[in-house]
């Protein structure tokens, strides 16, 4: 059974995750030193492309991957919630001890596949790497695809919102909202996108670690509740100075209030920080 991580769902709480790993004896007495795999899928951004359980394939949603450190740690996001878990790897065989994770509230169709994602990421899995693709299968049968992912520049790349932060908690969308909010960064300095409902622009100057919103245009159509709420807490965001936290293909805006989002890349693009 998977224990569950006590620490808020944060974006920082992801990169703790990495912290975590465990190490071989390098044998000059100093207790460190790096796990050898005989596999080259360390230091990899794996996306999770889709899993098959008892023969039906189910794709990944956004955000869905996973990381393996020369340090014999697995870390990543099974769509919703960040996990964390102990590897070892001994030919083309991939060992997976049970995983920590965040528990953060999910919609069910995103919760009904990170359970499948969960179960199938753990024990003992055959890895076959091709065209820039690797698979674990496990010992029934069950198969995970995934596919190796560049970083995404924070200009040009388009960011999918794929949850709220209030301080040091971070919540889904609500059930009906996902996919629908994001957000692009121009060379020229502009800002534009979806927020949910209504699209938007506005100007976005980017300094350091730190994005300052001019005036937000947007149209004015009405959309369900839900759809009004998300739109509302990501106007409040998205005005003003805030800080950005770029990880790979994974971006967080945090306003002096502690009120933000997290994003997710859609849109390749060369890495970078602005662009």
């Amino acid at each position: 059974m998977r224990s569950q991580l006590s620490i808020p769902a944060t974006i920082l709480a992801l990169f703790a995750l990495a912290a975590c790993g465990t190490q071989t004896d390098s044998g000059d007495g100093s207790g460190s030193g790096t796990v050898t795999t005989d596999l080259p899928v360390t230091g990899v951004h794996w996306s999770v492309e889709s899993v098959t359980v008892d023969g039906k394939k189910t794709a990944a949603p956004a955000g869905a991957h996973v990381e393996i450190t020369d340090k014999g740690r697995a870390q990543g996001n099974y769509g919703c919630n960040h996990f964390g878990a102990d590897v070892k790897i001994d030919g083309d065989t991939i060992t997976v001890s049970p995983a920590e994770m965040t528990e953060m509230s999910c919609g069910k169709k995103i919760q009904s596949f990170e359970e499948a994602l969960s179960a199938a990421l753990s024990g003992k899995l055959k890895a076959k790497l091709a065209d820039g693709g690797l698979t674990l299968t496990t010992e029934k049968g069950d198969a995970i695809a995934l596919t190796e992912e560049k970083p995404a520049a924070l200009v040009g790349t388009k960011w999918s919102v794929t949850s709220l932060l209030s301080g040091d908690t971070a919540r889904s969308l609500p059930a009906g909202t996902e996919n629908k909010a994001h957000l692009t960064f121009a060379k020229d300095g502009t800002v534009g996108g979806s927020l949910g409902c209504n699209r938007f622009s506005s100007t976005a100057e980017i300094s350091g670690d730190t994005i300052t919103f001019g005036r937000i245009a947007a149209t004015r159509k009405l959309c369900p509740g839900p759809e009004m709420t998300v739109e509302r807490e990501l106007m409040e965001v998205l005005s003003g100075k805030v800080t950005y936290d770029l990880s790979h293909r994974s971006l967080s805006l945090t306003a002096a209030d502690g009120k933000g989002l997290a994003a997710t890349a859609t849109t390749a693009a060369p890495a970078g920080k602005s662009g």
